[in-house]
């Protein structure tokens, strides 16, 4: 009786830990690295800094770490940005319904809406280093907003100690405007805690994505290190343009941190002299944003789930003269796999 009862057992206990491993199993996390299509602003200048315009997708080359990597689509300046088969289609005349045409399963109406004008915020630094100049500070902003193109959505926000977004990103430029004067000066600066708040709004946006920072001193109060919002801005995508007045030089490592955060991320920094000085760097970044090139590429199989460099080159013995600058990398986010169910992670730099 024994012997026919240990079988019986057996089959039991192989079974219920059959059921024990499955349920763990299913229940025990995967990461997996999900990369999207990688957005890039690319300006090109000459050795005296002007813009050189009329380039092609052909005369671009991606690499991601090393990898070549195919341009999905293109665009210059405000053009609206188009797949790299519909600008082949263009060119070689073949007929075509382009209201059919799609990259990647991505529609054209989709990908217009990617690169269609820029999404622009504005942060202010009302701080206590604002008390001098405060409305020429303001009548310079104010300026900017208003030459930038209908295409092109705002949102303006201020700091001191904390961060007041006087206006999310809208088309309503009086909105806008007026969020701009009703900004009052006080508090200490915490100018990289307000930074990163900002660029964590702009990175949940699609297609051209740029911060503009005016600041009149140093950073005194945040607790948030720059190196971490320069890594975020990169890893979104994110272009930060920086105008400082001479009181940010009264501290060299400030100075220092703001051309290594705008260089990195592919914008400019600025240091204004006077109020002429500040309507000459914003209407520079006006001209700046009307002259990027949008370029986008789906990254080809990468095992490296870290810092991914990205390097952008002319193609052609003639064009090698040019400079380029753009963003140097990003972070790749894992989207994490439980119990069947894909929860997706913020995936930065990639819409």
């Amino acid at each position: 009786m024994g012997k026919k009862i240990f079988p019986f057992i057996l089959v039991v206990v192989v079974a219920m830990l059959c059921v024990e491993t499955g349920i763990e199993a299913q229940e025990s996390p995967n990461f997996q690295v999900v990369v999207n299509m990688v957005q890039l602003n690319v300006a090109v200048t000459d050795k005296k800094g002007n813009y050189i315009t009329g380039l092609r997708p052909q005369d671009f080359s991606i690499t991601e770490d090393g990898i070549v990597e195919k341009t999905a689509t293109f665009a210059e300046g405000d053009e609206p940005t188009r797949s790299l088969r519909e600008l082949a289609e263009d060119s070689s005349g073949t007929p075509g319904d382009s209201a059919k045409r799609s990259t990647n399963g991505v529609s054209p109406q989709d990908l217009a809406s990617l690169v269609n004008g820029a999404n622009v915020f504005v942060l202010f630094d009302t701080s206590d280093y604002m008390y001098r100049g405060f409305v020429f500070a303001q009548d310079a902003i104010t300026e900017f907003i208003r030459s930038l193109g209908n295409a092109d959505k705002i949102a303006f926000y201020s700091y001191s100690r904390d961060l007041s977004r006087g206006s999310t990103l809208t088309s309503d430029r009086p909105q806008v405007l007026r969020a701009v004067r009703s900004t009052v000066a006080g508090d200490e600066a915490a100018l990289y805690n307000a930074l990163l708040l900002t660029l964590k709004d702009a990175a949940q946006n699609t297609g051209r994505k740029v911060v503009v920072v005016f600041s009149n001193g140093p950073d005194n109060s945040s607790v948030v290190p720059p190196e971490d919002v320069a890594e975020f801005a990169q890893s979104a995508g994110v272009s930060i343009y920086m105008i400082s007045t001479q009181k940010a030089k009264i501290e060299p490592v400030s100075t220092a941190v703001f051309d290594r955060m705008t260089a990195a991320t592919g914008g400019k920094a600025y240091f204004a002299k006077d109020w002429k000085d500040e309507h000459r760097a914003f209407a520079s970044i006006r001209d700046d944003l009307a002259h990027l090139y949008s370029l986008s590429y789906y990254p080809k199989p990468n095992s490296n789930t870290g810092w991914r460099a990205i390097t952008v080159k002319l193609v052609g013995e003639d064009l090698k003269k040019y400079k380029v600058r753009t963003r140097n990398g990003y972070r790749p986010q894992p989207s994490h796999f439980s119990n069947g169910e894909k929860t997706t992670l913020s995936k930065l730099g990639t819409e």
